[in-house]
């Protein structure tokens, strides 16, 4: 008898996640993963009892990709911190359309409402800072900033609209300067 092969859970995400990247989650399966790879689907369920646990992590693996993209540029220096993490958000949906797709357009009825994490604190404080705001104005101009960033990502990711980096630079330039006069204008 030949012996098994040993796949590392490592190699097992990674072409999960590239198997993700390029071709969207319906086509990650065992037997996708297992070509990927070059084995059986038999390494894989060593490492994985079942689908969803597999598929579990491998979401995790998006958001660890997504954050690490998001944290770069919000520290590379091209845009300040607020902007740049929303510019990088575009990015990632033009760059990454199916991971996008997984993480911020997915039907999310019935799972758990997500957390808020390090990096949204990061931002709620950059704006509280620079805009000079209580927190929750600053909840409230995030949230109205980010439905507008999202507008733009999702018709990205969708091929709906493609303008250029520097055009939504300068729109995104317009919205944050926009809803800083009208919160000052409203706490005069």
């Amino acid at each position: 008898m030949p012996p098994k092969v040993r796949i590392p859970k490592e190699d097992i995400l990674a072409t999960g996640l590239q198997l993700l990247r390029e071709k969207g989650p319906g086509a990650v399966n065992a037997r996708s993963i297992a070509a990927g790879l070059g084995c059986s689907t038999q390494p894989i369920f060593s490492n994985y009892a079942t689908m969803e646990q597999l598929q579990a992590d491998l979401l995790a693996e998006a958001y660890r990709l997504y954050d690490r993209r998001i944290q770069t540029a919000m520290t590379s220096g091209q845009y300040p911190p607020y902007k740049a993490a929303g510019m990088e958000y575009i990015r990632f949906a033009r760059e990454e359309k199916e991971l996008f797709r997984l993480l911020f357009m997915r039907d999310r009825t019935g799972e758990p409402p997500q957390e808020e994490d390090s990096q949204t604190m990061q931002i709620i404080r950059i704006i509280m800072e620079q805009g000079k705001m209580s927190e929750q104005a600053a909840r409230r101009f995030h949230g109205e900033m980010w439905i507008f960033v999202h507008g733009i990502a999702t018709m990205m990711a969708t091929g709906y609209l493609q303008p250029e980096e520097e055009t939504v630079s300068a729109m995104l330039t317009d919205i944050y300067q926009g809803q800083l006069r009208y919160r000052k204008e409203e706490q005069e």
